[in-house]
């Protein structure tokens, strides 16, 4: 009984590595061309957050709804997500600015609230 209960409990994430790992994503963002890069990144680092936070699910998508009541803006995570999935052989030029801001400020809130990044 015991077992089951320290096993449910969430981890904590090493901080620093989510950080560094922001920190190398942010430089695909200078330029228009590594845009998608950043985008997938952070998706990734999003995946990775919410597995070490063990959350049950297959995919992303259903760790996210596991997670939802952790998240102050469910909505911007899953725009970002989304976003992430969409943008797959998509023209880079096709990309708009602010759809690319908005995404990154979503997986980055959402980094945050799940105690991957500093507040």
């Amino acid at each position: 009984m015991i077992g089951k209960l320290l096993r449910r409990r969430p981890k904590k994430l090493k901080v620093d590595d989510f950080v560094y790992d922001w920190k190398m994503l942010q430089q695909h963002c200078r330029t228009r061309k590594t845009w998608p890069q950043a985008i997938h990144e952070a998706d990734a680092l999003i995946e990775k957050a919410l597995k070490g936070r063990r959350y049950k699910g297959k995919t992303t998508g259903e760790r996210l709804v596991a997670a939802q009541h952790e998240l102050t803006d469910n909505e911007a995570v899953w725009f970002a997500h989304k976003f992430a999935s969409k943008i797959d052989g998509e023209d880079v030029r096709k990309l708009k600015k602010q759809d690319v801001l908005q995404a990154l400020n979503g997986f980055r809130q959402a980094l945050r609230d799940l105690g991957a990044l500093p507040s």
